[in-house]
């Protein structure tokens, strides 16, 4: 936008001021950057005004003031906005700390009475402070001479804004009041720009509250279960990465992959949802520490029926070794035998409750002839197997230590996060947020869940995420089922995943190459799991294949 070409309001007709003012809504309204915003609402003010200079200012939750962009153009200076210089000017209060307005400045004035201020020239506004402006036209040899300052009001009628243009000139750069005519004009204006300012603010209110409640159930779900840890978390951040890798990429098969700001956030946003529903997933199924957890580690249920099989044998040693000509020494090599026996069934139970990769069948034989061939007496005098049928049952689990049922309640939390977010009312620009989140335990063979999607079916963002989703998995310290892996583990065993079609290989290399790994561990993980050479021991895995 040329800041000295365009004619101002003074020079156009009328037709031209209507056109004009038209073009600087539609333009208002279409900008949906916030910083690039504040800045064409200044200079489309000051361009329509001819000013050399002029503040946006905003209102803060302190009752502030807040400089949001300064221009002066033949200074040849410009904070806020989109330059990326934050604007070295304190706020203004709009009270003093005893709850009094602060009618000292034009500024402070015009947004406590809510009416446009037009001063011809400054030296004759004895009524409002311009110590800041006078301290300014010192620092950069410059005169302040004519002042528009005009409310910025949003649609409750409530000033949210000050807009205020400084020194009118004409053609020839001299400087100028600004003409009681242009007022109404430039009132125009501002009720355009406040529209556009309630609407860009309204927008990143609600954002705050979406972003505020997503975070939330986040939260939540990682409350829910002192073994999930604080997953929901850190896997945005690890995507936050992840993203950032393939835009940057300039070759290959990702350099024309590209976000813009809002697929980023997008993306964030399913990145925080992707396991919402868990919050269907009964604790105890998601809480499973041994093979024997419900409530609580059935073992100590168990451990008290062994304590009392151990009693019973004492008992029955005890009565024998009493009787008449008993061989003492043969009843007890046989009591000791015994204990030994059911001591050593009871630290089969204790191991075999522990959850494996892969448990032995032997170890399941063991398991089922104790149940078999142990039982106990009930206080009713009931005879029963030291094993009840569903704990048999888990304890001869043969991988991990979930029950079929209920490790389809675990994977059927993805169902539950699929139809969560498709009820969900998300605008246009949040749509893919089901799509990228649900697709997480997918695989690229087709053999994934919850819909058997292949690669050529899943966006690259939900690829991403199923990634990101087994890195923090593997990496994360606070499972109940498994220990933590180091790097070098980790990613040889995604390097496997590769290998079985499981995950994408030309985003892992991506993962790899860009280094995610090490820098989410860098931030993230215990310094035992970090391996110097894990990333050398990837490429060579990979580049061995």
């Amino acid at each position: 936008m040329d800041e000295r070409v365009q004619p101002s309001a003074a020079e156009l007709g009328r037709a031209e001021l209507l056109e004009k003012l038209i073009d600087i809504g539609r333009a208002l309204s279409s900008e949906r950057n916030r910083d690039r915003l504040f800045e064409r609402i200044l200079l489309e003010a000051m361009h329509f005004c001819g000013a050399d200079g002029g503040t946006l200012y905003l209102r803060n939750d302190a009752n502030e003031l807040d400089f949001a962009i300064v221009r002066t153009i033949s200074l040849g200076t410009a904070v806020g906005g989109s330059t990326g210089v934050k604007a070295p000017f304190a706020a203004i209060p709009l009270r003093d700390a005893g709850g009094k307005e602060n009618h000292s400045t034009v500024v402070s004035h015009v947004a406590l009475s809510g009416r446009t201020m037009n001063i011809p020239d400054v030296t004759d506004a004895t009524a409002f402070d311009f110590s800041g402006t006078r301290a300014f036209d010192a620092a950069n040899g410059y005169r302040s001479t004519s002042f528009l300052t005009l409310p910025l009001k949003d649609s409750r009628a409530e000033v949210i804004g000050v807009l205020q243009l400084i020194n009118a000139q004409d053609r020839d750069g001299n400087v100028l009041a600004f003409p009681s005519e242009i007022e109404p004009l430039a009132e125009a204006l501002a009720s355009q720009a406040s529209v556009a300012l309630e609407n860009r603010l309204l927008l990143e209110a609600q954002r705050r509250l979406l972003d505020s409640f997503i975070r939330l159930i986040a939260a939540a779900i990682d409350a829910k279960s002192p073994f999930t840890g604080e997953h929901c978390q850190r896997v945005p951040a690890i995507m936050d990465m992840f993203a950032d890798a393939a835009c940057h990429k300039t070759d290959g098969p990702f350099a024309d992959f590209n976000l813009d700001d809002e697929e980023r956030y997008e993306l964030r946003i399913a990145s925080w949802l992707h396991d919402c529903g868990k919050v269907a997933v009964p604790e105890y199924v998601v809480d499973k520490a041994t093979k024997l957890h419900t409530l609580y580690d059935r073992i100590e249920t168990v451990r008290l029926r062994f304590e009392i099989l151990k009693r019973d044998a004492e008992i029955a040693y005890l009565q024998s070794a009493n009787n008449a000509g008993a061989d003492a020494t043969a009843l007890r090599e046989n009591f000791e035998k015994e204990l030994a026996d059911i001591e050593d069934d009871f630290r089969v139970i204790l191991q075999s409750n522990l959850a494996v990769e892969n448990m032995p069948e032997e170890d399941v034989a063991r398991i089922e002839s104790i149940a078999e061939n142990r039982h106990w007496t009930d206080g009713s005098g009931t005879e029963r197997s030291v094993l009840t049928e569903n704990e048999l049952r888990n304890l001869t689990v043969r991988r991990g230590n979930l029950l079929p049922e209920e490790r389809e309640m675990i994977n059927n939390h993805i169902v539950v996060t699929i139809d969560m977010l498709q009820h969900l009312p998300f605008p246009a620009e949040l749509a893919r947020v089901p799509e990228y989140a649900g697709g997480h335990h997918e695989r690229m063979d087709g053999k994934g869940y919850p819909r058997g999607l292949k690669r050529e079916d899943m966006s690259v963002p939900a690829r991403m995420m199923a990634i990101a989703d087994i890195f923090e998995a593997l990496t994360s310290p606070d499972r109940p089922y498994k220990q933590a892996k180091n790097l070098s583990e980790t990613m040889a065993i995604m390097t496997g995943m590769v290998r079985n079609n499981h995950i994408d290989p030309d985003l892992f290399s991506l993962f790899v190459d860009s280094g995610v790994h090490l820098r989410f561990a860098e931030k993230f993980l215990e310094s035992w799991q970090v391996d110097v050479d894990a990333g050398g021991a990837v490429l060579a895995q990979r580049d061995g294949d």
